[in-house]
């Protein structure tokens, strides 16, 4: 290994440090990329620190003009908005009208709430917090155990990064220049398998110990219609994005804003029969806190971009695909070690930082290992050709990512409930979680070893 790729690897090392002591990722991202790229000019003539400075300008344009892109500041307003307007309440509302009867059901209800929240918000730190606090009140209140609680908030707020729309599936399909359509459809499959795997875990572990939910929610038939016909309108919203992706109806722009549009109706609609909706104090501030994210987002891409650049100054990704291709290691191998080293990463790192800062690495690695830019499905390791590799690839990276988010002794996710329940020991919403973990790494294997379960609706809707 040359003394270029030195640098490289002494500079992620840096950058994992900065993280460790929690600078804001953008901004290390940044002071690696210019510091490494300037202690490389000293080494060798041919890179000139000056005028790698001034393409900054370009560079930053370049990503804000990137239409691609354009998406992820409308799917951020979207979350804002549907928060502001209560659809999390009408979501947890209309789900616990149709499951909480059951033993369980609140928190199956809980379940659910997430997917549809996920949907909308795209962020699974987001889905936690903001469903935490409108399930977790009607938990303690039938005195759900402490741990099923808090676990199935946990692992429910996952569901955030996967269930399309998603911004991490934007990014993701953007750094490996995948199609953001497919992206979406190959992650509906193994969204709802996840969803089917954490009811049936409920529903599994209440039979084994009753006292887990000792209470089932009685609903009156009044308020369980008023429920279900509020559930209604929130289900046409969400269904119509997704499906209008998934049949090609419209791309993901003009989706995100068909979404924005109907949650400003349904929002102030509310009003008109006197339920506490959107108000314009709300809009606004879902604009502004859209502002801010949006402008981290871009902030953190900008990072990436300058970061990217640095490394492939000094030729780390090329030597990393180079010695994965004479390691000797097997294909299959080298792909579960990078899905271990995800779900490490994800207990301390923000998905989308993860993404940034992961894939470009692991990307040229893993189109080496399967035979190159041109393989096909014959010549292939995996079976596959480079544009459904990047399909199945992004949808295990992003489960591998959820899965970090629960893992301990750090998952994030975890973190964030505990926060909302204060009350409860930290080792007893990990205990609550492990279940979940477990028929995770179950579907995480599920999609390894068939993974037409992630490719079938790109393969049917494509052809």
């Amino acid at each position: 290994m040359g003394e270029l790729e030195l640098v490289g690897i002494g500079g992620l090392a840096v950058l994992f440090v900065l993280l460790a002591l929690r600078m804001p990722v953008g901004l290390a991202m940044l002071v690696v990329g210019i510091g490494g790229t300037f202690v490389l000019s000293q080494m060798v003539s041919y890179i000139r620190f000056e005028p790698y400075l001034r393409q900054f300008k370009s560079l930053l344009w370049n990503n804000m003009a990137n239409y691609d892109l354009s998406v992820v500041p409308l799917f951020v307003l979207m979350g804002y908005l549907a928060s502001q307007a209560n659809l999390s309440r009408d979501l947890f509302r209309g789900m616990n009208a149709l499951m909480g009867r059951f033993r369980g059901g609140v928190a199956m209800s809980a379940i659910g709430a997430c997917a549809g929240f996920g949907a909308v918000c795209g962020s699974s730190l987001a889905t936690a917090s903001t469903m935490g606090r409108v399930a977790l009140p009607e938990l303690r209140k039938l005195n759900y155990a402490p741990r099923l609680a808090t676990g199935a908030l946990a692992a429910g707020g996952t569901l955030g990064i996967l269930i399309p729309p998603s911004v991490a599936l934007v990014i993701y399909a953007v750094i490996v220049e995948a199609s953001i359509i497919e992206m979406f459809r190959a992650a509906i499959v193994p969204g709802v398998i996840a969803v089917v795997f954490f009811i049936t875990v409920i529903a599994v572990l209440v039979r084994l110990k009753p006292d887990l939910a000792p209470t089932q929610s009685v609903m009156e038939p009044e308020e369980r219609r008023r429920a279900l016909w509020r559930l209604l309108p929130v289900l046409l919203i969400f269904g119509a994005i997704i499906l209008g992706l998934g049949i090609g109806l419209f791309t993901p722009t003009p989706a995100a804003g068909v979404g924005v549009f109907a949650i400003l109706v349904y929002g102030f609609a509310q009003r008109l029969w006197g339920e506490p909706g959107l108000t314009l104090p709300g809009m606004r501030s879902a604009l502004l806190d859209t502002a801010v994210t949006s402008g981290m987002i871009y902030f953190i891409l900008f990072g990436a971009e300058v970061l990217k650049g640095f490394f492939t100054r000094a030729g780390l990704p090329s030597a990393m695909a180079t010695w994965a291709g004479s390691s000797g290691l097997d294909p299959w191998v080298i792909l579960i070690a990078m899905l271990i080293i995800l779900v490490i990463l994800g207990c301390f790192m923000e998905s989308l930082a993860m993404i940034l800062v992961v894939v470009p690495f692991f990307w040229p690695v893993l189109v080496d290992l399967n035979g190159g830019d041109y393989a096909t499905a014959a010549t292939a390791t995996f079976g596959m050709g480079p544009e459904e590799l990047k399909i199945w690839f992004g949808i295990l990276a992003l489960i591998v990512v959820e899965l970090g988010l629960i893992t301990p002794p750090v998952g994030l996710n975890v973190f964030i409930i505990n926060a909302l329940a204060k009350d409860v020991p930290m080792t007893e919403t990990f205990r609550g979680v492990m279940p979940f973990f477990g028929v995770e790494l179950i579907r995480v294997g599920l999609i390894l070893g068939f993974p037409v379960l992630a490719l079938m609706l790109p393969r049917l809707l494509s052809g």
